[in-house]
């Protein structure tokens, strides 16, 4: 869990001066505001409902310091998980706003060097870049343990063996999967972390061969708390927050 301390200490300090202001558990995605008007997404995590109950000690973060809810990205309760890791990008909401906008996936597909021949390993299913995929004809390998995909011990083994690149779901890190993951990656496997839940942050993945980070920074967010609130998914919350990216080449990765 080196990746949620990392991510606990680059935001300490600054989670001492912010405020929360709403937190917006979905069905779908999470949502964390501050009063300082960052705010940030994070897949909902949760495997089962047992009960009506899904966190067992209830805490109102609302109107505290955002460093009493930044320390519950190392809980074992995975919901309480997602509003840390929402909180973590509401943090850095206004350094993610600086950078470059992936408008239709294209262009990270070209950084990765995905073409006709290449073997992609996704690790969380993706629908909307499996036609990209497809176009360029490029073979894949896909594992979604919530969709039933893949065998885990034949993945580990392509990650190493057969892939050129590594899609990963960036909900890997509310599962604790992400290092184990990166780890049996073979050498020459280019990797993005994706999804609304990622952290656009470079200091954070410099222990781990990532190369790109994309992520969701939302921009209109009456709009982004109601399709929360509604249930909806990436398709609708897009629609009102920019697809941002950060490379980490500088970092030193090959």
């Amino acid at each position: 869990m080196e990746l949620h301390q990392r991510l606990i200490e680059h935001f300490a300090e600054k989670a001492e001066r912010e405020i929360i202001e709403i937190v917006s558990i979905g069905v779908g995605y999470t949502a964390v505001q501050l009063t300082s008007g960052g705010m940030g997404l994070s897949y909902t995590y949760f495997e089962s409902k047992q009960s009506c109950s899904l966190i067992k000690n209830y805490v109102d973060y609302e109107g505290q310091p955002a460093n009493r809810l930044l320390p519950m990205l190392l809980s074992e309760n995975r919901l309480e998980r997602s509003m840390a890791l929402a909180l973590v990008n509401a943090l850095n909401y206004q350094s993610a706003l600086q950078l470059p906008v992936n408008r239709k996936n294209e262009e990270l597909f070209d950084k990765l060097g995905i073409r006709k021949g290449s073997r992609v390993a996704m690790v969380g299913f993706f629908g909307p870049l499996l036609e990209i995929i497809k176009q360029r004809e490029a073979s894949l390998e896909v594992i979604d343990t919530f969709r039933g995909l893949g065998n885990k011990q034949t993945f580990r083994r392509k990650l190493n063996e057969w892939a050129d690149v590594l899609i990963l779901t960036s909900t890997s890190i509310l599962n604790d999967t992400t290092e184990d993951v990166l780890e049996a990656c073979g050498s020459r496997v280019r990797t993005i972390m994706l999804g609304p839940s990622t952290p656009l942050v470079k200091a954070a993945f410099m222990h781990l061969p990532v190369h790109i980070l994309g992520g969701t920074v939302p921009v209109g967010h009456e709009n982004v708390l109601k399709a929360i609130r509604h249930g909806t998914g990436t398709p609708v919350i897009q629609k009102f927050s920019r697809k941002s990216y950060l490379e980490m080449e500088s970092s030193g990765r090959q």
